[in-house]
């Protein structure tokens, strides 16, 4: 296992041509304890610096002058022996994130910044690289061990506890390993991808892990005014008071069914009706909703706090599927994903908002409130339903 103060002392570089968004990320990571933290705002060094310092994480600006971030990347990996490229890309262009990890970043962080999501996404990054350089010594020394065995009998029986104790190490390293890949994605979609990898000969990712659900109903959730709320907060209270919610919120999913797709920051998402399809996906999902919404009361009222979660919820068809090659990640696209995000994002504080296809797939154990035509950013006009409660 990897502790704190191991990842607090792994070497950072923050790599940025605008000298504000250095100066905010330096501030960002010293002030959670980071105190190898480096930077530069000329792209065409990095692979130098890296040759000479060997960085556990590049935080990589893509959009540079002359010598842009992906041919930063593609000048990176030829110093990689193990083949390992320790980058979380910066964008603020949607389209550049899926090119970003398909180039070699490992994750990435998006423009403007958010406080929780740029020390939670480093913080993990770094625990993964310290664990696969972890591994990478360990299976070293572990294959040195064997030539010794294999070169005397006698040291064989000397070392013959010491070996046990070895392989019991691997085989809880492949058992955490399992676990991880079964927690980052739907055990179906985890049992498929273990299935493939233990089908080929070299391992390789499969091209498309994909599937088209014409029934789904996706929820999506967002604490409001939860920047301005968590900036008198540490960094460890503010990634402790989300990890509590959210922890309170994959109980719910687990409870009434739903697979819990991803968090963004302080926005959750979740969908019922895959990746097993089932006829109950609209009652699930408006059964999470309530739930949340009562969590949330329950939250504020042990911190003492005023939260409130802004709900919304949209059915119809979404194709789903395994991003990444190194770093999976189960995800949803559609334009019913999309109705479902403004129903949040064009709901209101404390309630949960439905579109009509999700009002038609409910029924009389639901209570509903007309709220009307409402105008949302790229889908027009649309008639949308309160809902607030159960019978």
């Amino acid at each position: 296992m990897i502790d704190s103060l191991a990842i607090l002392n792994a070497k950072i570089l923050v790599v940025d041509d605008l000298e504000a968004n250095v100066l905010l990320l330096e501030q960002m990571l010293r002030r959670a304890g980071y105190v190898h933290v480096t930077s530069t705002m000329e792209a065409s060094t990095v692979s130098e610096l890296h040759r000479h310092h060997r960085y556990d994480l590049i935080l990589l600006d893509l959009q540079m002058p002359g010598f842009d971030g992906f041919q930063v990347m593609e000048s990176l990996k030829s110093l990689e022996v193990d083949n390992y490229l320790p980058v979380i890309a910066i964008t603020a262009q949607p389209a550049h994130k899926l090119r970003a990890l398909q180039t070699g970043a490992k994750d990435f962080i998006s423009k403007p910044f958010d406080l929780a999501e740029v020390l939670m996404r480093v913080h993990n990054m770094l625990e993964v690289r310290l664990l696969h350089r972890e591994s990478r010594e360990y299976g070293k020394a572990l294959e040195q061990k064997v030539r010794e065995v294999e070169a005397s009998r006698e040291l064989i029986r000397r070392q013959s506890d010491e070996l046990k104790d070895l392989y019991a190490k691997v085989v809880a390293e492949q058992k955490v390993s399992e676990r991880l890949l079964r927690n980052m994605l739907p055990h179906p979609i985890a049992e498929r991808l273990k299935a493939h990898l233990h089908d080929v000969a070299d391992s390789s990712f499969p091209q498309v892990i994909a599937d088209r659900f014409p029934e789904v109903s996706v929820l999506f959730a967002d604490i409001v005014n939860f920047t301005g709320f968590s900036a008198g907060l540490s960094p460890e209270q503010l990634v402790e008071m989300l990890s509590d919610i959210f922890t309170d919120f994959d109980s719910i999913a687990d409870t009434r069914g739903l697979e819990k797709i991803k968090t963004i920051g302080d926005a959750y998402m979740a969908a019922a009706g895959l990746p097993i399809p089932v006829d109950d996906h609209a009652a699930r999902a408006a059964h999470m909703a309530l739930d949340m919404i009562d969590t949330m009361a329950r939250f504020n009222a042990l911190r003492h706090c005023d939260l409130q979660l802004r709900i919304g919820i949209n059915s119809g068809e979404v194709v789903a599927g395994v991003i990444g090659k190194r770093k999976f990640i189960y995800d949803l696209w559609g334009v019913a994903v999309n109705l479902a995000s403004r129903m949040e994002s064009h709901g209101m504080a404390g309630r949960v908002q439905v579109t009509a296809a999700t009002r038609e797939r409910l029924g009389d154990p639901f209570v509903f409130e007309a709220r009307g035509t409402i105008v949302t950013k790229g889908m027009g006009e649309l008639r949308t339903w309160f809902l607030v409660g159960r019978v």
